[in-house]
């Protein structure tokens, strides 16, 4: 099942790290709760499917 994360636009796979991450700036305590799968509501979530994604990397 996916998570909100992994269908928003700011999700994307960081490749210094090796591992998918919010492209966003998160402060302690909402990196906390992205971390822990706990972030509902989130204030950058912007919806894309694999078309609108493709568009924002052209």
């Amino acid at each position: 099942m996916q998570t909100k994360c992994e269908e928003c636009m700011n999700y994307a796979y960081d490749e210094d790290y090796e591992c998918w991450s919010c492209g966003r700036y998160l402060d302690e305590d909402e990196m906390y709760r992205f971390m822990t799968g706990t972030f509902k509501d989130c204030p950058y979530y912007r919806p894309g499917d694999d078309y609108t994604i493709v568009k924002k990397q052209n």
